[in-house]
């Protein structure tokens, strides 16, 4: 297990019986002599979506969450609230509330195959990979030649999603986009057609 002093922000922990991923976290210094430095976290539960604030001390033990991960497709949405994912190995269908996985649909197309966490038995969420590839469906005409500059505007992704690109960006292109800050990285190869999600 663990200790306090090794976790940072996108850890995953289990605290209380329920599996947490670590938001935030700053770490106090006692003012007292022979008191102990605090570690101050925000801290997501993955069931219930909730953010809770823990303190813990500087030392002090972390369970890990026994996740299972398997592989599942995106199949369908009911009305815009359920989403369900089937299991690749075993065809079952797993349902996921639309507030569990609101960022995550930014960057999800039907049938993308994803990684679903599963903790004791039930699926609690999808992991995305650090960069999808999506085409832009909005967005006003690029500059050509300007490639140079740091001037941007707003896209529309074929998700919904919106990201700020570069002026010579057009729509049509196909984007690779960071999943963990909604970002731009750089148009994806023209002529190579990839999965959404690889």
């Amino acid at each position: 297990m663990p200790s306090t002093n090794e976790i940072k922000r996108g850890m995953r922990i289990e605290l209380d019986g329920d599996p947490y991923v670590i938001v935030d976290l700053s770490t106090q210094s006692p003012s007292a002599r022979g008191a102990a430095t605090l570690i101050r976290t925000k801290l997501r539960n993955l069931r219930t979506k909730q953010l809770l604030s823990h303190t813990f001390k500087a030392g002090e033990r972390v369970k890990l969450p026994d996740f299972e991960i398997r592989s599942c497709q995106y199949l369908y949405d009911e009305g815009g609230e359920t989403y369900y994912f089937m299991d690749q190995e075993s065809y079952e269908q797993h349902p996921l509330p639309r507030e569990t996985i609101e960022y995550e649909l930014g960057f999800l197309l039907q049938s993308a195959v994803v990684r679903a966490m599963f903790f004791d038995g039930l699926c609690i969420g999808i992991e995305l990979p650090a960069t999808v590839e999506l085409e832009v469906v909005e967005c006003e005409a690029g500059v050509r030649g300007d490639t140079a500059t740091h001037a941007l505007k707003t896209a529309r992704l074929e998700t919904g999603l919106q990201v700020q690109v570069p002026l010579f960006v057009n729509e049509g292109d196909r984007l690779v986009i960071d999943t963990r800050e909604a970002r731009y990285v750089r148009r994806a190869p023209t002529g190579v057609l990839h999965s959404a999600l690889q």
